[in-house]
């Protein structure tokens, strides 16, 4: 299915209170020079006062106050379409926050007041089978007796209600309470029962967002609760303020699909595309009413095509040396998933144990516990796709019995095999059970508890610690795969065009571990593993002044890489990064039980790396020499993600050169006005002056090239062909229509060993028959047989010298030009 109001393309906004929407609208004219046709925002909704991101809403009816409120929006989109540019907006539909104070979010303080006969009662995940019928808060520093013996906990009133106060955060207290009881018992009396922080992971019984406790889950499975959280947006799409919307974490929905289709109801179709984290080569479900993902699935595509697998076995071998011994990712991820599985998400599988006894009572509970741990370590996607109610023609068992064998391990032949298959069969919402209820919500519960088990088990624990090459360690990625043959990359971008060719595609995002450009320097290491090290042994020769004991050596390699990623990088953000970096790996600090010690070692030695002349020298020598390669993987995949199928994205600030690592570094406020400058001067005819005005200079030709040339892109009859080269340090691709190529797309990958050959010589690329004219050097060429070395090589001459990019985008010559 094709969607009327896709976008070509879209520029992503991270809104907060210091870039609102008024600066957004400031930046309009500028972003529809550089050809998008989409401004896609963060989420716009009242959320937590002050909010650096926007996904802790706080009320779904009117846009942050933080942002300029409802009447900025309306100015931006009038701003937007007087320029002719579209808008998306990021959807959050499964969580709200629980504020400070917990009376900013009404739904939920009305809960706690009321509890089960709440009006707002069906709007929450809550089990309240479990804690007594109450609602647990795990807000205190210490636990409850101990709070109240130290007198932290006082009774008080606010505007006009009884209130609960625990320094900063404030609780209602139920209608009807007895004031002057004694206020241990006071609290025994509430729809809620608060507790120490401590005990979170193992006593919650509201479902949250993966392991942050503060967001608790909404019932948008629930008619009322959809239409109450979508009412602004969806009549922002049918007014035409909206465009187009991005769904937030469509896994921790009980219904992905389902909610789909309410949505495509609500809004008549509108284009939509979600957060989905495809594993391998697992298939976005073709019953989903999307039009694709949000293009993890091509970043990491188009990024393979820059990493030379040739690396794979070096980079081991310098592991091995720097660490001591082999990594074995796989083991890595199976012990992360033990840790996530058994301690953070303890709550979240003693639920689903409560759930099978209500179903299968004949089931043993310790025999359940085990089979459910096992299937949920062996799990390697986000989620099986299982509607209560609905049949499951054309789903398989099979993934579910792998994750079994898998998780089981060595220990699946002991299991219960009665246990084993009876919740094989209670996942996929079959077998004879006594509560059908209970088999129903299971079914959801479990999906629901798979992708907080991986992301958090692999992305946000695995892939801080396995570190051959941490360029690879990205969301949805596979670190075992070390680069994506040119053929493997085609396959896949005519499978798009083929499926889904409305589909966004990215390079960053605000999830992403580290921006394009840091991946893009990270991926030379493969093609220059034995220079890599020779700098890495000096590296930590010239630093051995700053390390301490307490630092390992896993730690110390993971940031070596980090820095030269990133470099030009201030101590300030080095030290920020490494920290979250440190306590996501969990084996020496966590954010619950902070390793001081530990921590001070890793502050003192980043310290001595940015202040230490000859360390600086040598990483400021590493980057220099391997300019000429990160060049091209820069512009290179900027290229390929600009013009594959797909509906690419730009995200914010990396139109110029961006060294980005994971959130909240990447959120940092863009210099639009440097943009502007920039873009002003080359249109001018200026000649680059750096590698940010060279991908500048791309980026604004193929978003220019895509809104001339629309038909060959989302058109109904866009084409896509790969393109013959000579040499396999070239790739290229055709888009066209029924009408035949228009443009072609030629990139240069594994620029240092091409290099290290000698360069490109006489091989060539086949053009279509024809004219062609560079759009980004205005250079022509003729169809038929061209030397590469002429079209992106060191044989290119050109005007201001723009010839000599890696890299070109060739569009036909009209006869009416």
């Amino acid at each position: 299915m094709r969607y009327a109001s896709a976008p070509l393309s879209t520029h992503r906004f991270q809104l907060e209170p210091d870039f609102t929407l008024d600066d957004a609208a400031a930046t309009v004219d500028h972003l529809a020079n550089l050809g998008v046709t989409h401004l896609y925002l963060s989420p716009i909704l009242q959320a937590t006062v002050g909010s650096k991101h926007g996904y802790d809403v706080t009320d779904h009816s009117r846009v942050a106050e933080g942002l300029g409120g409802d009447p900025a929006y309306a100015r931006l989109v009038e701003r937007a379409h007087e320029a002719g540019l579209g808008i998306v907006v990021d959807v959050v539909p499964n969580h709200m926050t629980t504020p400070t104070p917990l009376s900013l979010n009404v739904p939920l303080w009305s809960v706690l007041r009321e509890g089960r006969e709440s009006p707002y009662a069906v709007w929450f995940d809550v089990d309240w089978d479990a804690q007594g019928g109450r609602l647990l808060l795990p807000v205190l520093g210490g636990p409850l007796d101990e709070v109240l013996a130290a007198g932290e906990i006082t009774l008080g009133e606010s505007e006009g209600e009884s209130v609960v106060r625990y320094y900063d955060h404030v609780f209602p207290v139920s209608p009807g309470t007895d004031l002057a009881l004694p206020l241990g018992e006071l609290l025994d009396a509430q729809h809620y029962r608060l507790a120490s922080w401590t005990v979170g992971d193992s006593e919650l019984n509201y479902r949250r967002f993966f392991d942050v406790t503060s967001l608790i889950a909404v019932r948008v499975e629930e008619p009322e609760v959809f239409d109450a959280t979508h009412e602004l947006l969806v009549e922002g799409v049918r007014s035409g303020s909206i465009d187009g919307l991005r769904i937030d974490h469509p896994d921790g929905l009980a219904d992905p699909e389902g909610y789909l289709e309410r949505l495509a109801d609500q809004t008549g179709g509108a284009w939509v595309v979600v957060e989905k984290i495809l594993e391998g080569d697992e298939p976005l479900p073709r019953a989903w009413k999307t039009a694709g993902t949000t293009g993890y699935d091509a970043l990491l595509r188009v990024g393979g095509l820059f990493v030379d697998p040739a690396g794979a076995e070096p980079l081991s071998r310098l592991s091995d040396e720097v660490l001591g011994q082999r990594q074995d990712l796989d083991a890595i991820i199976e012990e992360s998933k033990r840790w996530v599985v058994t301690v953070m998400l303890a709550a979240e599988v003693s639920r689903l144990v409560r759930l099978v006894a209500r179903a299968r009572p004949d089931l043993d509970e310790a025999s359940v516990r085990e089979v459910l741990e096992a299937m949920l370590l062996g799990m390697d996607r986000y989620r099986v796709y299982v509607r209560p109610g609905h049949p499951r023609s054309g789903l398989s068992a099979e993934p579910l019995e792998l994750a079994l064998r898998r998780g089981a391990g060595d220990a699946y032949g002991s299991l219960d095999r009665a246990c084993a298959e009876g919740l094989v069969d209670l996942a996929l919402g079959e077998g004879t059970v006594q509560d059908d209820a209970a088999r129903d919500e299971f079914v959801v519960r479990f999906q629901q508890t798979c992708g907080p088990a991986m992301a958090k088990a692999i992305e946000d624990t695995a892939y801080y610690r396995y570190v051959r090459l941490v360029g690879l360690n990205e969301v949805g990625g596979d670190p075992r795969e070390v680069g994506v043959p040119a053929g493997e990359f085609h396959r896949f971008a005519a499978h798009l065009l083929d499926t889904w060719p409305q589909t966004m595609t990215t390079l960053s995002t605000h999830d992403t571990k580290r921006s394009e450009d840091v991946r893009a320097r990270l991926f030379v290491l493969a093609e220059r593993p034995e220079a890599w090290a020779d700098w890495v042994r000096t590296a930590r020769e010239l630093a051995t002044p700053c390390r301490t004991d307490e630092l390992d050596a896993l730690t110390e390699y993971f940031l070596w890489q980090t820095v030269v990623g990133a470099w030009p990088i201030s101590q300030e953000r080095l030290q920020a990064y490494a920290l979250k970096a440190i306590r996501e790996s969990k084996l020496h600090t966590r954010w619950t039980e902070p390793n001081e010690a530990y921590e001070s070692a890793v502050e003192r030695f980043l310290a001595g790396v940015v202040a230490t002349p000859e360390i600086v020298s040598h990483v400021e020598t590493w980057v220099a020499h391997t300019a000429a390669e990160t060049r091209a993987n820069v512009l290179g995949q900027k290229l390929v993600q600009l013009t594959m199928p797909g509906v690419p994205d730009v995200y914010q600030g990396t139109d110029l050169v961006d060294l980005s690592l994971v959130d909240p570094d990447n959120r940092r406020l863009v210099d639009y006005d440097e943009r502007r400058g920039r873009l002003a001067r080359l249109d001018g005819g200026a000649a680059p002056a750096d590698l940010s005005d060279e991908k500048l200079l791309v980026t604004a030709a193929a978003l220019r090239t895509r809104r001339g040339w629309a038909e060959c892109f989302t058109g109904e009859d866009a084409t896509y062909a790969p393109v013959a080269t000579t040499s396999e340090h070239a790739v290229a691709f055709g888009r066209g229509s029924s009408s035949g190529v228009e443009v072609v797309t030629v990139v240069t990958r594994l620029a240092g060993r091409l290099a290290d050959s000698g360069g490109f010589g006489e091989a060539t690329i086949d053009l279509p028959e024809g004219e062609w004219s560079d759009a980004i050097s205005a250079r022509t060429f003729p169809g038929g047989s061209v030397r590469l070395a002429e079209l992106v090589g060191g044989d290119a001459a050109g005007d201001g010298g723009r010839g000599a990019l890696p890299v070109a985008l060739l569009v036909r010559v009209r006869d009416d030009a």
